[in-house]
């Protein structure tokens, strides 16, 4: 097993990582992977295999019982508290709850990353207004999420976590409630953003999603732990492949 420390290609290292909720019996064990830093990666897994909460532990909303996590070069399981903030805002996070501020309107929402790193007020409108047009939210921006349905909401939710061009990109189910024409606009968002070095993983059930991506890497849980935890992950990043925009 290599140090906790990434080398200068990686993003994120797992090693030997459990994750406990209580004193129940473990919810992952033994979970070891490393990130490449560009990579784009599926995460598969039936019902209950653990996919959500490895997310949280990716996006920083847990950490683990035990075991090594790595990320940017970090030990995060050492990390002082107050600098996680810090952390989270080069992370990119998708919610299967969509988690949009209801007294907000879709532009707020997707404004929102880019007001807490302290970018001018001056300077949002362009890439807000941008990215609310590209998932075809252009004409609604000014709407509250309980107008929108649930796929619109699905859409802002996207935008909100991409809009900041994120090193890291987590996404549960983003494609679960739009229409198949539209999961492939939104799969394309997510390869442009990956072919501009930001690393993907994506949690889906979708067969057909999965194989739209050439060079995509597969992470499959199966009872809390990797199906390959050898193998799974230790291939080269994902090539660079073309997609519409």
């Amino acid at each position: 097993m290599a140090s906790g420390r990434t080398s200068s290609g990686d993003i994120v290292r797992f090693d030997n990582v459990g994750l406990r909720y209580g004193a129940g019996t473990e919810t992952l064990s033994d979970i070891s992977f490393t990130l490449t830093r560009g990579g784009f990666y599926f995460l598969a897994g039936p019902s209950g295999a653990g996919k959500t909460s490895l997310l949280k532990l990716l996006y920083l909303a847990l950490r683990p019982t035990r075991g090594v996590v790595t990320m940017f070069g970090e030990d995060l399981v050492t990390l002082p508290r107050n600098r996680l903030p810090g952390f989270r805002r080069r992370i990119g996070v998708v919610f299967q709850d969509f988690r949009l501020i209801p007294h907000l309107s879709a532009f707020d929402n997707v404004a929102l990353p880019l007001r807490i790193a302290g970018v001018a007020e001056r300077d949002l409108a362009a890439p807000v207004g941008e990215m609310l047009e590209w998932v075809g939210l252009g004409e609604r921006m000014h709407a509250r999420p309980v107008t929108l349905s649930g796929g619109e909401q699905q859409r802002v939710a996207i935008a909100r976590a991409v809009v900041a061009r994120p090193e890291l990109l987590v996404a549960d189910e983003p494609t679960g409630n739009v229409d198949p024409e539209m999961a492939v606009r939104l799969l394309q968002l997510f390869e442009g953003l990956n072919r501009m070095g930001t690393s993907v993983v994506v949690a889906t059930h979708d067969l057909h999603l999965m194989n739209r991506v050439p060079g995509a890497q597969m992470m499959r849980l199966a009872k809390g732990r990797l199906a390959d935890p050898t193998g799974a992950l230790r291939y080269p990043p994902a090539s660079r492949y073309t997609a519409a925009p």
